[in-house]
């Protein structure tokens, strides 16, 4: 029997609280569309695109309208493209990502992920060639988003592939200077990369992955933030943690009815629902919101580490009850640009660079949407990589850097690009020099617990 009060927690959820369905994303595979001609690969690329996503936004939205829940993004993600370019004969690796960003425009999708390669234990002739290509890809479309894992914890840290990528990161901000360096907004740097991510700039279509799925990423810090504030005064953590709990699991409901039912208009099988908190530039959805409603004077104060912690164990115990197909990241995201509690602390110099890279330990993800001096060397951005490749790599977990040197810019200064990107100010950083570690090169290799067979 439906009760009026959950009637009403629900629609206090959307309306109130920013409750959404932050993502579904058509993960599609492209394996059967290789050639060894560039220009058929693009044909065949446009032509299933096309075709199996042809419906996803407008069933997305007649969804929406049934349920009243709003489905803030329709994306699409990919097999890694350095597979599918690589057996051209002369491949064209950014020919292909105009063909995606086509592709994307005509099916109304806002990005497709997935021009990415797998490179944490060396590099193939297709994974070097499509890493060169990333920042002219970038530059030259609107709807691309581009990944590139570089360490496991099975195979150590691919450090060649780290100071590649720090290279091209630098580019990709250069090219795109006029745009507030928004190249490397749309680029991350992986370890221990999922196959089914919803979540841009990450999705791709891993290779173990059936032909096609449909992956939900749900969001809700709003919603945890106000059960948290609804709490009696002076209730102690596990009572905070079981509320989480509670709240996940309604929030990961809700994905899961929205996913399932889409995935049925589609005639496609349902995915995964990936259980992250994905925060928003706007008022009231915030992570660090929720730090605060736990007794934390802002985000950055001693204890944002330990509350993370309880925070996303606590959203994956209450989601994973609601759900067996959970997969993707699954957890609490902090990405500075794109939650407006952490802009604010950054702003006033309440969360430092280091405090941000201490809470990743405990975090989804990892270095998120964080602009640094556009003068930083590449060096400096590899070592970055290298402590966050590291932090996962021993931790068994996926981590990640999505940061943006912003081409131009200096501390004080701040990017913006609007909408879910939102805006970040400059962070200072260490001016101490990495390079001579960095430039070594090689594989650090895999910790002992990688010899778990």
């Amino acid at each position: 029997m439906i009760e009026e009060h959950n009637i009403i927690e629900t629609i206090n959820m959307i309306k109130l609280h920013n409750l959404d369905i932050r993502t579904v994303t058509l993960a599609l595979s492209l394996r059967d569309c290789i050639s060894e001609d560039v220009d058929r690969v693009c044909e065949n690329i446009y032509k299933k695109i096309t075709t199996y996503a042809k419906n996803l936004v407008s069933y997305a939205d007649e969804l929406a309208d049934d349920y009243s829940i709003p489905i803030i993004n329709k994306r699409v993600s990919v097999t890694p493209i350095s597979i599918i370019g690589e057996s051209c004969k002369n491949p064209d690796y950014v020919k292909i990502a105009k063909t995606l960003d086509e592709a994307a425009r005509e099916v109304g999708v806002n990005f497709v992920g997935g021009f990415s390669a797998l490179v944490e234990k060396g590099f193939t002739r297709g994974d070097e060639l499509l890493i060169e290509s990333i920042p002219e890809a970038l530059a030259t479309t609107e709807r691309i988003c581009s990944s590139v894992n570089v360490a496991s914890s099975k195979s150590g840290i691919n450090m060649d592939a780290v100071l590649k990528m720090a290279h091209t990161i630098k580019e990709a901000a250069v090219l795109t200077k006029d745009r507030d360096s928004i190249g490397a907004a749309k680029l991350v740097v992986f370890c221990n990369v999922p196959g089914d991510n919803p979540f841009m700039a990450g999705a791709f279509c891993g290779v173990g992955e059936p032909e096609c799925a449909l992956n939900v990423g749900v969001s809700g810090p709003g919603v945890v933030r106000a059960a948290i504030e609804a709490l009696p005064e002076g209730s102690n953590m596990s009572e905070l943690a079981n509320k989480i709990k509670q709240t996940a699991y309604k929030i990961t409901s809700t994905g899961e009815l929205i996913g399932r039912k889409l995935s049925k208009r589609l005639n496609i099988p349902f995915g995964v629902i990936d259980l992250s908190l994905a925060p928003t530039p706007a008022v009231g959805d915030s992570v660090a919101g929720i730090f605060q409603a736990m007794g934390l004077e802002h985000a950055g104060a001693h204890g944002t580490t330990a509350a993370l912690a309880m925070l996303n164990d606590a959203v994956k115990k209450g989601g994973i009850m609601a759900s067996s197909h959970v997969g993707g990241l699954s957890g609490a995201f902090i990405p500075v640009s794109e939650d407006a509690g952490m802009i604010e602390a950054a702003q006033n110099g309440y969360l430092k660079f280091d405090k941000l890279e201490a809470m990743t330990s405990v975090c989804s993800v990892g270095l998120d949407m964080i602009a640094i001096p556009g003068d930083t060397s590449e060096s400096t951005i590899a070592g970055i990589i290298a402590d966050e490749m590291a932090i996962g790599m021993i931790n068994k977990k996926t981590t990640a850097v999505r940061i943006i040197p912003a081409a131009g810019k200096k501390v004080g200064d701040s990017v913006s690009y609007g909408g879910l990107l939102g805006e970040a100010p400059i962070m200072e950083i260490s001016n101490l020099s990495s390079v001579n570690f960095v430039q070594r090169g090689g594989r650090i290799p895999a910790p002992i617990h990688s010899l778990n067979n």
